[in-house]
Parts: structure tokens; sequence; C-alpha cells
């Protein structure tokens, strides 16, 4: 071979070398799922040249390329088939299992290593915290033999991130130690972790660890960036030391807007609003954070048409609202319950796309339903295709709110996640529909089936639900099992049991208990009266009162409804007449239906029949049967044949099946010698298939 033969010969190895090499080096580019046919392309190419398992950096690169762009099998099949290997190539795959969540895959390989070097456990620490597996993170860090930083940091941010912040803390302290035997009390913390820790203390609450660890900032001289400014505002905002935070802030060249946020957050918290708003203003061009935080705060205040107000500003300014801006809004349409808001906003809502955000849906559902909507609530929620256990609880409440059990039931029966809320939430509506039985059978199918803790809520629907029957034995059993886990003082537990009491007949025990208890509001006055009136304790029932009245309790319609019916019972017109008048004048009380059927007969037991059918005039909306029952039973005693005749017919128009009127009436007649128009009465009855309703009363086998 002549000596130009072999230089061209040379030239072209070369050439060929460089080619592949180049083809080698444009596998660094290929960083997403889409590059992964093309790099098989080079996978194939670089096997069908021979140099795919002779150069191992090629093989390598291509293994690198696969577990960066997510074909994770693809590299552990390379894996398995190279001749050589070396820390690169370990590290590389062992990186690929962390990213892919492959946490078995992950630990297999990390135990099968011949050689682990500080890249491995780096890796393997941060792979298992992002997987939750802490426990087997902590395991490893207390087996490696020489810790990094790198390592401390991940596992202080892995405990921290999900959810763990005293073991962050706990490592933290641990670090400072290791640091100081290590560098000779040099203190060299990362940035990022001391937010990470700082943000721990603000999750804890413990406010003089973080102003240990800030102070310790300050004493090394750690730089302060953006990151670190605002884990201290937030820290110091949530814990309450608000002096603390603006000092902070006022520290920082330029604050960012989380900063702001946090400041204005815990100013919110603390129900310092003003000084809240004063931040806000700081920004001559605020972002959306800022906004959303300024309106939830208002919100969280109770001050829910500031929050409109300012809503309606942000939208001026042309500043677009977010998920968690419709969120917070609607909550304050719930709170000011009008419901053109509500239809406004799920209209601007829906123009923006975020309507079926279940955040956005579930605050929407809310709203409707606290506007006195249901319809509207239930109407979005057939639309939606995607829900959370949240939004099915509301569901819940809602159609059991409007009588619509059977729909509740099935969007109960259907859940595959059921929650403690839930059981509760259906517990209450069967409880309150009037299915005291099925909610009593839901509630032994809680107790055996599930193993869920019930809580007040439980109990004080199922002993409503005893109370509804009543039942006293199984009452008392689930009093029992209050007493058992600690709530029985609890003033949901004691005001369902003096209802309880009261309608099982035994009133002395009810007041008992309602002396005993601690009287928050007027739920348990309440109780007590309707306890009383419904057992004919009339005087007992207007003594309550009086008592209720010098304690300066605002009484409500129920307690309204308690008091006439004591008046009822024990005949006091005067008294009933007085109240009733103060209730619409001075505690701007409209009546409802079940205060003026009890003002209807008191006067009809009075013998005021006109007095009665007056007031049925003054109704704004239209009377029903028993209302003109009630003065039928006061036209028979007083023995008003004449004007029996006209009621009853006013009942059947109103009741065309209400067989009880027919029978009072031929009883009348019965009474007077009528014996012809008696019998009359008995075969309309019979002519359009009235049938008496038969009497029925509960026993307890």
């Amino acid at each position: 071979m002549t000596l130009t033969a072999k230089t061209n010969g040379k030239k072209k190895l070369n050439s060929f070398t460089n080619g592949l090499s180049g083809l080698a080096r444009l596998l660094n580019s290929f960083n997403t799922h889409n590059f992964v046919p093309q790099g098989r392309q080079l996978h194939l190419l670089f096997l069908k040249r021979g140099v795919l398992f002779s150069t191992l950096s090629i093989a390598n690169r291509l293994l690198q390329m696969y577990a960066r762009c997510g074909t994770i099998d693809d590299a552990r099949n390379l894996f398995d088939e190279m001749p050589q290997r070396n820390s690169f190539t370990w590290n590389t795959l062992l990186e690929g299992y962390a990213k892919a969540g492959r946490k078995s895959d992950l630990l297999n390989l990390f135990y099968s290593m011949p050689d682990k070097n500080e890249f491995s456990w780096n890796v393997i620490f941060s792979g298992l915290a992002r997987a939750g597996e802490l426990d087997v993170a902590q395991q490893l860090f207390n087996e490696m033999p020489k810790k990094n930083g790198i390592a401390w940091n991940t596992m202080i941010h892995g405990f921290a991130r999900n959810g763990r912040s005293g073991m962050a803390l706990v490592l933290f302290k641990d670090f400072l130690k290791w640091e100081t035997s290590e560098s000779g009390g040099v203190f060299s913390c990362d940035p990022f972790v001391l937010a990470t820790v700082v943000g721990a203390c603000s999750d804890l609450g413990v406010l003089g660890l973080g102003k240990q660890v800030h102070a310790r900032m300050i004493v090394d001289d750690v730089e302060f960036d953006s990151v670190l400014g605002s884990s201290l505002v937030n820290m110091y905002g949530k814990c309450g030391d608000l002096d603390s935070a603006s000092s902070v802030l006022n520290g920082m060249e330029d604050p960012d807007d989380y900063s702001l946020s946090s400041l204005i957050s815990g100013y919110a918290n603390c129900c310092r609003m003003d000084e809240a708003r004063r931040i806000f203003e700081l920004k001559s061009n605020p972002c959306v954070v800022l906004w959303n935080t300024t309106i939830s705060g208002y919100v969280a205040n109770g001050d829910a048409v500031e929050a409109l107000i300012f809503f309606d500003r942000m939208h001026k300014q042309g500043v677009v609202g977010d998920f968690s801006t419709f969120s917070s809004i609607l909550s304050a349409c719930s709170d000011i319950g009008i419901l053109k808001n509500c239809v406004q906003l799920h209209a601007q809502a829906r123009k923006l796309g975020i309507i079926y955000d279940l955040v956005v849906a579930s605050a929407l559902i809310d709203a409707y339903a606290k506007c006195g909507s249901h319809i509207d609530a239930c109407n979005f929620f057939d639309e939606l295709k995607t829900y959370d256990t949240v939004m099915l609880n509301s569901i819940i409440t809602i159609y059991c709110n409007c009588g619509k059990i059977a729909e509740a039931k099935c969007i109960f029966n259907d859940m595959k996640s059921k929650s403690l809320i839930s059981w509760n939430s259906m517990l209450v509506g069967l409880s309150q529909n009037g299915y005291p039985v099925e909610a009593l059978e839901l509630f032994c199918t809680m107790n055996n089936k599930t193993s869920l803790n019930m809580d007040k809520f439980s109990l004080a629907s199922a002993i409503s639900a005893c109370a509804s029957i009543p039942y006293l034995e199984l009452g008392e059993q689930i009093f029992a099992r209050a007493t058992a886990i600690g709530v029985d003082f609890d003033q949901f537990i004691s005001t369902s049991l003096i209802d309880f009491y009261c309608k099982c007949g035994f009133v002395e025990v009810g007041r008992k208990l309602f002396n005993q208890m601690t009287k928050f509001d007027e739920v348990s006055w309440n109780s007590m009266l309707m306890g009383y009136a419904t057992n004919g304790y009339g005087v007992e029932a207007l003594v309550l009162f009086q008592e209720m009245r010098r304690e300066r309790v605002t009484p409500t319609e129920v307690t309204f409804t308690a008091v006439l019916s004591a008046c009822d019972h024990c005949g006091l017109v005067e008294e009933g007449k007085k109240w009733f008048y103060l209730m619409k004048h001075d505690y701007h009380i409209d009546p409802g239906i079940e205060h003026y059927s009890c003002m209807i007969d008191l006067f009809a037991r009075a013998g005021c029949i006109q007095e009665a059918i007056d007031l049925i005039d003054e109704i704004p909306y239209q009377s029903d049967a028993n209302m003109w029952s009630a003065i039928l039973r006061g036209c028979i005693e007083n023995g008003d044949k004449s004007l029996s005749k006209r009621v009853v017919e006013r009942i059947i128009e109103l009741d065309p099946q209400n067989s009880g009127a027919l029978v009072q009436l031929a009883g009348v007649m019965a009474s007077s010698g009528d014996w012809n128009q008696s019998a009359l009465v008995r075969q309309l009855m019979r002519d359009m298939r009235i049938q008496k309703s038969p009497g029925r009363s509960w026993c307890n086998l």
C-alpha cells in the first residue's frame, strides 16, 4: 500500500469517527419525548456501525437521552445490554428512575450498585423524597458513610414539602451540628434551605424558633434574596408578629409581590384590614395575587361588600381574575345573598373558561344555594363532568335542603370515596326531612361498616332522629356513646338531647340538661322553649322566654313559634296578640306559616272565630287546609253549624282529599240531631272515594 493510500484511509477513518461523535453530541439536545424516534434512529445507526458497545461515551449519551426523554424502559434495556459500565452509567439510570417515580426500581438499582458516590446518594434521597418515601430516605440517610450539604438540604426540604415540618426542623438542628463540626464553625447554609426551614416554622407556628433562625442569618451575614425575604415576611405574618414582618419588608430593596401578599395576609388574619389595604396601595400596578389576597382578606373578615367593591375596581383596571379571585368573590356573594351577583359572576367565569374548575364550581354551587336558588345550584351541578368529595357533599346538602331526598341518596350511594362529612350530610338530610328510620339505619351502617370516627354532628343527628320517632332506648345509647368520646357537653349534643328528652315526654330531664349546659346563642333556648310548648307547659315556656330576654339573647323566628305555641296551649289570647305584634314591629321578623297557624289556632280555641278568619285574610300568601281546620274545630266547639259547613267547603277546596274535615262535619250534624245530613256527608265521602285516615303510633319492639 502506498503512502498516499494510507493517508487517505486515515482521513476517512477520522472523518467517520468525527461524524459519529457529532451525532452522539446531538443526543444532548434531545430533551422531550418528541425526540425519542430520532434518538432510536441514532441508536440503530450506532449499532450498525459497531460503535455502540465499543465506545462507552456514546452508549452513555444514548442512555442519558432515553432517561431524560422519559422512556425509562428503553434506558433499562440499553443498560442491560451494555458490556461496560462506569459510575456515570449507573447514576444516569438511577436518576431516570427517580424522575419517573419508579421507587421500587430505584431502590433495587441503588442496592445493586458496585460503587456509590455522592451523586448516587443525592439522587436516591431526592427520588425517595419526591415519592413521599421519607422514612426509607431517612434510614438510608443514616447509613450514608459521608454526608454532604446537598444531601442534608434534600432531606430537610423533602420533609417540609411533604407536610412533616417538625421532622424538617429536627434535621435542620442536626445539620447545624454537622456543619459546625465539618467547617469549624463557619455557617454556609443554602438560602433555599433556610427559606424551607422558615416555612416549616411558619407551618408549625413556632415564632421563637423562627426568630432564632432569622437571628442566625443576620449574625452569619447570609445574603437575603427575594425567596428568603418572602419566607420571613410570611412566617412573621402567620405567627402574628406583624411589626417584625413589616420590618423585614421595609429592609428589602424591592419587595416582590409574594412578600407583599404575605404581609397583607398577615394583617388580614389579625383583622387589620386598614393596614392590609395600605400595603396593597404601595404597588402602583398590583398583580392578580395581591388583588386576590386583599379580596380574600375582606371576605375572611366578614366585609363582603368591600370585597365586591374591590373586585369591581380590579375589573375596571383591566386585571383579569383567576380561580382564586372567583372562589373568594363567590364566597362574598354567599354572605350577602344577592342572586343577581351570582348570575353575573357565573357568566364572567364561563367567559374566562374557568367555570368548570372544581374550586370555582364548588363556590358557585354554594353561592347559589345560600342565595336561595337551589334550582340554579342543581342545574349547574348537572352540567359538570368531574366532581370531588367536597362538591358532592355540598350538593347532597342542597338536595336535602330542597326536599330532594331521592337525588341526595343517589349521589351518596354512587360516591366512591365517602368522608365523614358525606355521611353526616346524608344523616342530617334524612333526619330533617322526616326519614328518622332511614337516618338511624344509615347511622348503624356508618357505625358498623366503616372505620370513621363519629363526631358531634353524627351523634347529634342520630339523637334528633330518635327524638322524631321517639326512640328513648336508642337515644340514650347514643348519648352514652357521646359521653364515652367526650362530647356529651358539646352544645350540638346538649341541644339535641334537650329536644330528644322533651319529645319523649321527659321535660324535667330536658330542663336539667338545659341548666347544666353553656349557652352560646339562641339555639339551646329555642330547643327548651319548644320542648315546653309542645308538651303543654305554656306558663313555663313564657317564664323561660322572659329569662331569655333578660339574658339579652335575641329571639328568632323559632323562638316566637315556641312562644305563640305556649300562648295557644294556655289560651292566653292577649299575651299571644302582644308577642305577635312585637315580633313584627320590635324584632322586625315577618310572620311565617307557623306563626299564623299558632295565632289562628289560639283565636279558634278561645272562640274568637271572626278574628281567626280576619287573620287568615291578612296572610300575604295562600292559607292552607290546616289553618281552616283549626277554625273548624272552633266552630264545632261553639256549635256553629252554619259556619262549619262553609269552612268545610273551603277546606275541601284547598285539599279535596282531606277526610278529617268531612268526618268532623258529619259529627257536627249527628251531634245536633241532623242524622240525614250526617249520612249525606258520609255518602259524599264514599262517592268521592275519600277514606278516613287511620291513626298511627310508634311501638318499639
